[in-house]
């Protein structure tokens, strides 16, 4: 159970910090005018959690140490990536086939930097094994 609180808080706070600073970028290049209705940022604003649930949760996958690093890799992403274009289909962040790639792009951008820190924090965690 703890293992799936902190999987979906670290998700969870990714994508809503991501939701926070595009938000961000956005307001300032349009210059403080974002029309939004219909409940636009609310759906906006859940979709992003449910994006980081649907990251966060699956990564749960590189526990089991049977399955192949390349599979785990495959079920984390497949499921996130999935869910993220479901999501944002639906709430409306994809306007064309350019804002499906960026989303993209960035999910495969962070994911290689948490593989990266968690390589690094074995590895420090190896040698202290060995000392």
């Amino acid at each position: 159970m703890k293992q799936v609180m902190k999987s979906s808080w670290i998700g969870v706070s990714t994508a809503t910090l991501i939701f926070i600073i595009i938000g961000i970028v956005f307001d300032q290049t349009n210059q403080g005018i974002l029309p939004l209705e219909n409940y636009q940022y609310t759906k906006m604003a859940v979709g992003s959690i449910i994006v980081g649930l649907g990251f966060g949760l699956p990564s749960m996958i590189y526990e089991k140490e049977e399955i192949p690093y390349a599979m785990q890799v495959l079920f984390h992403l497949g499921i996130g990536c999935a869910i993220l274009l479901i999501t944002g289909y639906l709430v409306g962040w994809f306007t064309d086939f350019v804002s499906i790639f960026v989303e993209m792009g960035i999910s495969i951008f962070i994911w290689i930097g948490f593989d990266r820190h968690y390589r690094k924090e074995a590895k420090k965690i190896n040698q202290q094994l060995k000392k």
